[in-house]
């Protein structure tokens, strides 16, 4: 059971057990994030000259997942005449992870949801890697067991005790739970619902979705005020769409367009031969799995610490500057077709000539800043309660949305060192200003905060906690605000520049693995068509 189905029964446990009373020293850590002095670097300006230039017939610049599957999906067509070129020491973007001597770990995107019928590209790429068995385009594809979610999948903290699932069951009355079917049966109506031009209302990728005014009509209002319309107005369902839009978009439900929240509880249609439609893929390193299987695939493609610094657009292709930050020195690249795969808003500082309606297109697309944390434990946590621990572990009322467990996938005792995820989209503020605070905020502060906050369901978990590591993700994933997703705007982005493609999930306002992957590939086709393979 999940969130998007999420009508479910309560498992309450109570509360036993009392904390030490003396609290033990913060933790060891570091800050870590993205190269901020790199990135810094290309706002200031002042790179040399470069030094030599190569011919490519094609480039992509940015190692997230848009360029990783636009650069798979060029192998797959048995073109290998490319670089891909990354920023980071490690490719990933937002999929980014870690490891240490307990597990491996995510730094961002922890799971991928089963993939629909019209997500081919996501099937065709888990068959490639092994974790779907047989056609993908089966009706219900047979999923390696190894990475289905084990159970319990998700809980929920609240009142000083636990329950399944996350839509809240405890003290609920009946008028409550009658709103809760309501909104069920309305996701349970889109997600069946077609538009006038034969499309599933919402669909993912999100491209894929109809077209009908009436339905696009919703990305006009916010979330909030749609079920406002609706007359729901139980808190604890408020509570629950609130989350589901910051814990996938970064994004207040006041700040979501109605078109993208409802997109959320809609879209997933994926179906298995072997699990329940709800279960989720993951890893220990979550969505960086996938990538570190590019990676090995890609090896001889990719080439990291390399940054776009400026770029040309001629009748001859692209022309592209680079700084390689591991060399400290400046070449160019010239290119027959480019595939400009990094977030947009950093195209601006690239490429000056940027077209006007490209540039106003972009200053529209707002980055969420997040929080990430890794906390080392050296046994699972103490649980108020002692109910077992879930794979995805949510608090109640909090400005954290909860955390994962690295090791959920692996059956060991329970006495077992973990590696608990904590996440925090930073939406109290405008995103500029969180910005500020995520940089201006100290380790010992956030680790405070973190522990502070976990210290509700786990009194000890400031005496087992090891090692806390912070990754601060400044401009995390686009804001799918009210007017973006529908807008003329992206309309314009999604078309080509003649040799430049774009391709990343900012062209859908919804940073999700399906997106990114969705534009990266369809990139990548563009441009073999127009180099004639």
């Amino acid at each position: 059971m999940n969130r998007r189905e999420f009508l479910g029964s309560a498992a309450a446990a109570l509360c036993t057990g009392c904390a030490r009373q003396t609290p033990p020293p913060l933790p060891p850590g570091a800050l870590l994030g993205p190269d901020l002095q790199l990135g810094h670097r290309l706002r200031d300006g002042g790179f040399p000259a470069a030094s030599d230039e190569q011919r490519l017939p094609l480039l992509i610049v940015g190692g997230g997942i848009a360029g990783l599957s636009a650069a798979w999906r060029l192998r797959k067509a048995g073109f290998s005449d490319f670089l891909l070129l990354e920023m980071e020491t490690q490719p990933g973007g937002n999929a980014r992870w870690g490891e240490n001597s307990v597990s491996r770990y995510p730094w961002g995107a922890h799971y991928l949801p089963l993939p629909g019928p019209e997500a081919v590209w996501v099937r065709e790429l888990l068959a490639d890697l092994g974790v779907l068995h047989g056609d993908p385009a089966a009706l219900r594809p047979e999923y390696d067991e190894r990475y289905l979610c084990h159970a319990p999948q998700e809980r929920l903290y609240i009142h000083g005790q636990w329950q399944e699932g996350l839509l809240p069951q405890f003290g609920v009355s009946a008028a409550v739970q009658a709103q809760y079917r309501q909104f069920d049966a309305q996701m349970q109506h889109y997600k069946q619902l077609r538009g006038n031009d034969g499309r599933r209302a919402f669909a993912i990728p999100s491209a894929l979705s109809s077209d009908d005014p009436q339905l696009r009509a919703l990305d006009r209002i916010s979330m909030a005020d749609w079920l406002l319309q609706q007359q729901l107005s139980a808190k604890s369902l408020h509570w629950l769409v609130n989350y589901a839009c910051r814990d996938d978009y970064g994004t207040d439900y006041r700040q979501t367009s109605a078109w993208a929240g409802i997109h959320y509880f809609a879209s997933r249609n994926g179906e298995a031969a072997n699990a329940a439609g709800d279960c989720v893929l993951t890893w220990p390193e979550g969505n960086g799995w996938i990538v570190r299987q590019l990676q090995q695939r890609l090896a001889q493609q990719i080439r990291p610490r390399q940054m776009a610094t400026g770029l040309q657009i001629d009748r001859d292709g692209a022309l592209l500057q680079v700084w390689d930050a591991q060399q400290q020195r400046s070449y160019r690249v010239r290119a027959r077709q480019l595939i400009w795969a990094a977030p947009l808003f950093v195209l601006p500082r690239v490429w000056p000539q940027l077209p006007p309606g490209w540039r106003q297109a972009i200053r529209q697309i707002e980055h969420a800043p997040w929080l990430v944390a890794n906390l080392s434990l050296d046994g699972l946590p103490h649980d108020r309660g002692h109910a077992p621990l879930a794979w995805d572990n949510v608090l109640y009322d909090s400005a954290g949305l909860g955390y994962v467990i690295a090791t959920h996938q692996q059956l060991r005792v329970r006495e077992q060192q973990t590696v608990l995820t904590w996440y925090q989209a930073l939406t109290q503020l405008p995103p500029a200003q969180m910005r500020q605070q995520l940089l201006q905020t100290s380790h010992a502060d956030w680790s405070r905060r973190i522990l502070a906050e976990l210290s509700r369901p786990h009194p000890e978990i400031a005496h087992q906690t090891t090692r806390l590591d912070i990754w601060r993700w400044g401009h995390a994933m686009a804001q799918p605000r009210p007017g973006l997703t529908g807008s003329a705007a992206l309309a314009a982005l999604r078309q080509p520049y003649g040799p430049l493609q774009l391709a990343h999930s900012d062209l859908s306002g919804l940073s999700l693995f399906e997106e990114a992957q969705y534009w990266g590939v369809r990139a990548a086709e563009t441009a073999l068509a127009s180099l004639g393979g």
